[in-house]
Order: C-alpha cells, then structure tokens, then sequence
C-alpha cells in the first residue's frame, strides 16, 4: 500500500516551512476527530452521514499523496450514498496508515 508524504505540501508552500508546518498542524488536529466522528456514524449505519465524513477525510487523503487511495476514497463515498459498504476495510486501512504517519511527524 502506498505511504503518506509531503510532496504536495511541499509543492504548495514553495519551501516556507512555517506555512507546512501549519498545514501539517491543521491536518493533525482535524484528523482524529474527523476519523471518530466517521466511525460513529458507520456504526449507526448513517450512511449519508458517513459519506460525508468520507468527503471529508479524502481532502486529507488527497494532500498528503495518496492518490490511489484517494481513488479508493472517492469509490467508497459514491457506494456508501448507495448503502453499499463493501469498500469499508480498504478506507479503514487507509485511516490507520494516515494515523500511524502523522504519529511519527
């Protein structure tokens, strides 16, 4: 599976390593949050709700490298607004390798 990096991040600030350092702080703060809230509404099989969630997380997913896991997450929100959660283990191990990452910056 593909790992998370800062390629984009580094892309967008053009080396101003306080603007990346700000940026990696938003996602380290909205992350985990973001993350429960779409494993509560999973739980209670909201899907609409959860493909919200989803949305929301695949911005993340998307800045930090990951595009065939965007890809996955982009697939997983379409069938959950179908109710299909066939794609959900695949967007969990997605969440864990994003946590894992940002524990270690």
């Amino acid at each position: 599976m593909e790992q998370p990096n800062l390629s984009y991040i580094q892309s967008m600030s053009r080396g101003d390593q306080a603007f990346e350092q700000k940026i990696l702080d938003i996602i380290k703060k909205e992350f985990p949050e973001e993350k429960k809230i779409y494993f509560n509404n999973l739980k209670k099989h909201d899907y609409k709700l959860t493909a919200e969630n989803v949305h929301k997380l695949k911005h993340k997913i998307s800045i930090l490298g990951l595009e065939k896991s965007y890809a996955v997450a982009v697939a997983f929100e379409n069938n959950l607004i179908e109710g299909n959660t066939s794609l959900h283990q695949e967007f969990e191990s997605i969440l864990n390798i994003i946590t894992n990452y940002l524990q270690q910056l």
